[in-house]
């Protein structure tokens, strides 16, 4: 397994991340656990989860992966062998069940997110916390244009990195992420973390796959040049990639097949004929096309970790096996050949 600094921090994650969103609704706790067991055998030491997990998110499931994560932790005493992220959920609709309902990174929510995180996780720190999504609009999960409004009511970011400084100083966390963020979400961050003395941003978790690269457009060089990497989520598209949607299909159990209307973004007009090009061209050169897609994500730049989920192991096996895997010149080049003809078809 490679292993790869996770921001100016001391600590290394290997490039393959354990997504755990399944456990608790489409994987049972048992299933969870032989998930994780056999990551840590092949090298993963990075696992990340959300406070709003399981997905899609429900009043009846929510924290209930952190929960299965908690219970692999005391039965297991392998919690010093794993890098744990999760993350607290941001504003919206479908959280009326958190909390008051009316969320906002402030100090209250973020500490009592916290608190009630290392409970279900049954630990006493979290390695990386993230701010799940901004509190503030953006054009996030598939939404195009910006639209600015004057009047908006949000935690000053100053705000929330200083709730988050003193979780740090408490031990509760020991470094900080973001997650669905934007340029100038991220380099504010950055920002206000020099001027301030607040913790810096560590890394940045936002969509990354063959169907949606609008991480480079902007994000990218933030990476690179400021040390807070991408942890990738998403890279088969929510298994898009790997065709098995293709010509309408829909197989049993599968995510898009269970929850059609949590998966949409995945589902516009150039994913599909971009979809079928990928994966014409992963079988030319004898890749299967969920490899592809991984391997693509796995050996960028500014890719610190790949965060990959499965519900099978079989699934999860052939993923981490992705690892070191390496694409030719002539498969890189037809690649971007594609992604010019279908340009992020999948925000």
């Amino acid at each position: 397994m490679e292993y790869r600094p996770l921001g100016r921090t001391d600590l290394r994650v290997s490039v393959i991340c354990l997504g755990t969103m399944t456990y608790g609704e489409q994987n049972t706790e048992a299933e969870g656990h032989e998930q994780m067991d056999y990551a840590l055998e092949r090298g993963v030491n990075f696992f990340d989860t959300a406070e709003m997990y399981s997905v899609p998110p429900r009043a009846e499931t929510y924290g209930r992966t952190e929960e299965v994560i908690g219970t692999w932790f005391k039965s297991g005493g392998k919690r010093d062998k794993v890098i744990l992220a999760t993350k607290v959920v941001g504003p919206g609709e479908r959280f009326a069940h958190v909390r008051d309902g009316n969320l906002k990174f402030n100090r209250a929510h973020i500490t009592q997110a916290v608190e009630d995180s290392l409970k279900r996780l049954q630990t006493d720190y979290i390695d990386l916390y993230q701010l799940h999504w901004p509190e503030r609009p953006v054009n996030s999960f598939g939404k195009l244009g910006y639209v600015h409004g004057a009047d908006q009511d949000w935690t000053p970011l100053e705000e929330s990195l200083s709730v988050l400084a003193d979780l740090v100083k408490e031990g509760k966390i020991r470094h900080v992420g973001l997650s669905n963020e934007t340029p100038w979400g991220a380099m504010k961050c950055i920002a206000l973390s020099d001027a301030m003395g607040l913790p810096r941003v560590v890394s940045i978790q936002n969509p990354y796959n063959l169907l949606n690269r609008s991480f480079e457009v902007g994000l990218a060089e933030v990476a690179i040049r400021e040390n807070c990497g991408l942890l990738a989520y998403s890279p088969i598209a929510g298994g898009v990639l790997s065709g098995k949607y293709l010509d309408g299909a829909k197989p049993a159990g599968a995510r898009m097949t269970m929850f059609p209307g949590n998966f949409s973004r995945y589902s516009t007009p150039n994913a599909e004929p971009a979809t079928i090009a990928y994966a014409e061209l992963a079988k030319e050169h004898g890749f299967a096309p969920a490899d592809l897609a991984n391997a693509f994500v796995n050996t960028r730049q500014f890719t610190t970790s790949n965060i990959i989920g499965a519900t099978t192991m079989e699934q999860l096996k052939s993923n981490i096996d992705t690892w070191d895997m390496t694409l030719p010149d002539e498969v890189l080049e037809e690649i971007e050949r594609i992604h010019h003809l279908y340009s992020n078809p999948c925000p």
